[in-house]
């Protein structure tokens, strides 16, 4: 037995006691049937719910272990190191009594302000309770994190450095919590090793009796310690790879073992040249609170002692421990995601009906069932599908594009997502649609051809992860499913890739049609990735069957896919219904629209139905002046904003070529980038003597142009909405804010198709699509988990 064995035998004989205990396992589902005050973050709650790779955070380094805004600026850089390897961060944190396992930007900041919020708490194991039960706000320590951790199902945890025992225990019994959490919580820690203000040797000998496994993560055995690589003690275990630590926590999943394991991740070597001056600063503030008493005085002694020796170092243990901190975030990312194909690569494959597999490709198709069979959809999306694949070279300390060598291959990360612009609009309207009410989980339906290939059986299980009926997805024989291989450089600029999108513009339009025929759709969208030939069979069907259609672009070259449908739909249209429903160009898009509307072999604008319905608008000199008023607005709402007006309604012609393209589409919502939003659209015949625009006016400062003609029966619409503000810090990806937007619009429009013609439901539909563009421009992912919350607004 060791010396600390022997000195404290009582307690140890407490803790072997205590886990031969048969004690009864915990859950998230239990703890929140007892209504246990826990939120979880919708992007956290997605992650866990289909085994995507999760890491707990813990955010007593924000609220007691640096000063702000240093916490802050770690703490979110902590976050974005996790989401670099293709993991979700979950800071976990209490706000008000409540524990979030993933937090807000806004409690971030909440938590982190501690010149504000000075009576943030602590929170170890004994201070949950009391502190949720006054309702305070608190930072979680790893022992709270690794609880809250494994309630939640998180298998991976990093943070800085471990608790552990202190110098003097043989006689304080001062033996950190962190310790006796990890006989009890199944989850992989990931840390520098233990702060070096600790008893390393003692901790080491306390682990092991506690059976916790203690690996060193790195090329040798040596135990870090903190702010050094090396403690002068050696592991009982070395791996050098997350797939490994991985591996680890899996076995202990499956013999169902309660323990955890730690992962000890030394400090990047750019750091070890200042181990030792850290080190000697370590020893003297020691030194210095067994003087004063503070070593005496439990959970206060270790941040008063991280402070002294920043105070001793002039900052420089500050930057050290921000360094130690972001590489177990990278290590912790790396380990969570293999454990997250490990765990897939253990559960049983089912197969889905509408895909063919190569092994099986001569078997005849199996049908669904009447029992699996789904009901007609509200809304069908028609377009791309495709597998994005992103390979980026991992952050190297100088790494630049100018020193990536091109003709080799780069340690980094490989990520698999399911993409393409009609697949993200049908999540993000799904996801809304869903919110409103579980009765409206099947109401979308995307139709796509895939290939009889991994990827296409990828995409139909991404799909189906997200609850998106897969009903939809056409299997092509012989066929590539569409991908996207983009290669960053390790700032995530673009260095090349290739796309592969044949399969949408190889696909025939009756197998389209026959998809379609089994849906009763309030709108049918499409994006601009198909052919000529199958847009002109799809706009034809819809107008037949009188179907809104919602087209959008997609790009500037693909803008005009859609004129050959309209030059054939023109010879049949209703000077009142225009070929297409709903558009949704950006500015240059609309822009390449109406040249080649003016300027193409169709000669759309000289066709007399484009005549007739100018000249039914019957737009004269007011709506001119009126306009020429409107470009004098703001662009932005409120106080302290940039001075931009919307002069470029005039001088760029925006305006009047949103004007001259409303014959063909009836509604235009333009997308204006970081100048908002503008409707422009025309209501006609009965339909504009009833609407609500026959009672409204041109009104400048609600940024509307009403212009009404002689008869009564045509109404236009020139509405501007001006951006939600994001400060850039803020924004993540910019990739499918725009998906979001088109996805959220046609949730609403599948609910009610006339919400343009009503002043207050154009309101709310451009409110809420804003939104869930802002949701996603600061999400990793390219539609944001936090649309599915956007009906509780």
């Amino acid at each position: 037995m060791s010396f600390l064995q022997r000195r404290a035998a009582p307690l140890l004989r407490l803790s072997t006691a205590s886990l031969r205990c048969k004690r009864p396992s915990s859950s998230l589902a239990a703890a929140l049937k007892e209504h246990a005050p826990i939120d979880i973050h919708p992007e956290v709650q997605e992650a866990l719910a289909h085994g995507r790779p999760v890491v707990a955070l813990e955010t007593t380094i924000v609220t007691h272990g640096m000063p702000y805004p240093a916490n802050l600026e770690t703490a979110r850089s902590v976050e974005s190191n996790v989401r670099k390897v293709g993991a979700v961060p979950a800071t976990i944190g209490l706000i008000e009594g409540r524990v979030k396992i993933g937090l807000e930007p806004h409690e971030l900041e909440r938590l982190a302000d501690i010149r504000r919020n000075t009576s943030v708490v602590k929170l170890s194991r004994r201070d949950i309770g009391p502190a949720i039960a006054l309702k305070r706000d608190g930072g979680t320590t790893c022992s709270a994190t690794l609880i809250f951790s494994a309630l939640a199902g998180i298998k991976v945890f990093s943070t800085g450095g471990l608790g552990g025992v202190h110098r003097g225990a043989e006689t304080t019994m001062d033996i950190s919590a962190d310790l006796h959490e990890l006989t009890r919580c199944p989850v992989g820690l990931v840390s520098a090793g233990v702060k070096s203000i600790l008893d390393i040797g003692r901790t080491l000998e306390y682990l092991e009796t506690l059976g916790v496994p203690v690996v060193s993560y790195g090329p040798t055995d040596d135990f870090p310690a903190f702010y050094s690589r090396r403690s002068g003690f050696k592991s009982p275990w070395r791996i050098d790879d997350p797939l490994s630590a991985a591996r680890i926590l899996h076995t202990h999943k499956q013999f169902g073992m309660s323990n955890g394991a730690l992962f000890a991740v030394p400090i990047p070597e750019a750091y070890e040249a200042v181990g030792e001056e850290l080190q000697r600063a370590v020893e003297q503030a020691v030194l210095e609170s067994e003087a004063n008493g503070m070593s005496r005085r439990g959970k206060e002694a270790t941040p008063w002692l991280l402070k002294r020796v920043g105070e001793l170092t002039a900052g420089k243990s500050l930057a050290s421990n921000i360094a130690l901190i972001e590489n177990t975030a990278l290590v912790g990312g790396q380990i969570a995601v293999a454990y997250s194909h490990l765990a897939k690569e253990h559960q049983p494959v089912t197969s889905h009906p509408h895909v063919v597999h190569k092994a099986s490709a001569s078997a005849a198709e199996p049908k669904p069932t009447e029992a699996t069979k789904l009901p007609p959809a509200k809304l069908v999306i028609v377009g791309s599908a495709a597998v994005d694949i992103t390979a980026r070279a991992d952050p190297v300390a100088g790494a630049s594009r100018a020193n990536n060598n091109l003709h080799s291959t780069a340690p980094g990360v490989v990520a698999l997502t399911a993409g393409g612009v009609g697949r993200n609009v049908a999540e993000a309207a799904h996801r809304i649609l869903t919110s409103y009410s579980k009765d409206l989980s099947t109401a979308t339906a995307l139709v796509s051809p895939i290939g009889e290939d991994a990827f296409g059986q990828l995409l139909v299980t991404e799909t189906e992860q997200v609850g998106l009926r897969t009903d939809g997805l056409i299997s092509v024989p012989k066929a590539r499913t569409a991908v996207c291989n983009m290669v960053l450089d390790s700032a995530g600029g673009l260095i090349g890739g290739v796309a592969d999108m044949d399969v949408i513009r190889t696909l025939d339009a009756n197998k389209i049609v026959d998809v379609l025929d089994n849906h009763q759709p309030s709108v049918m969208a499409l994006d601009a990735n198909m052919s000529h030939e199958a847009l002109k069979t799809l706009i034809l069907y819809a107008n037949q069957r009188k179907i809104n259609t919602f087209f959008e672009p997609t790009s500037v070259p693909k803008s005009t896919v859609i004129f050959p449908a309209l030059a054939a739909a023109m010879n049949t249209a209703s000077t009142s219904r225009a070929p297409v429903t709903f558009a949704t160009p950006n500015l240059l898009e609309l822009a390449h629209m109406y040249q080649e509307a003016c300027a193409s072999p169709l000669e759309l604008t000289a066709h007399k139905y484009w005549w007739q319905v100018i000249d039914e608008m019957g737009l004269g000199p007011d709506f001119r002046m009126e306009l020429d008023q409107l470009a004098r607005r703001s662009a932005f709402d409120g106080q302290d904003v940039p001075k931009v007006d919307l002069s470029f309604l005039v001088d760029n012609g925006i305006a009047q070529m949103a004007i001259n393209l409303l014959p063909f589409f009836q509604h235009l919502i333009i997308k204006c980038g970081d100048r908002g939003l503008i409707a422009v659209f025309r209501i006609t015949g009965e339909e504009a003597l009833s609407s609500a625009w026959a009672t409204h006016t041109s009104n400048i400062f609600a940024r509307q142009v009403v212009a009404r003609s002689s008869s009564g029966r045509s109404v236009v619409v020139l509405k501007h909405f001006p951006p939600i503000p994001v400060p850039q810090e803020k924004i993540v990806n910019v990739t499918g804010a725009g998906d979001s937007l088109v996805g959220s619009m046609l949730a609403t429009l599948a609910q009610n198709p006339a919400a343009l013609e009503e002043p207050n439901s154009l309101d709310r539909l451009v409110a809420q699509a804003q939104l869930a563009a802002v949701y996603t421009l600061q999400s990793e992912h390219a539609v944001s988990p936090r649309l599915s919350t956007l009906a509780d607004l």
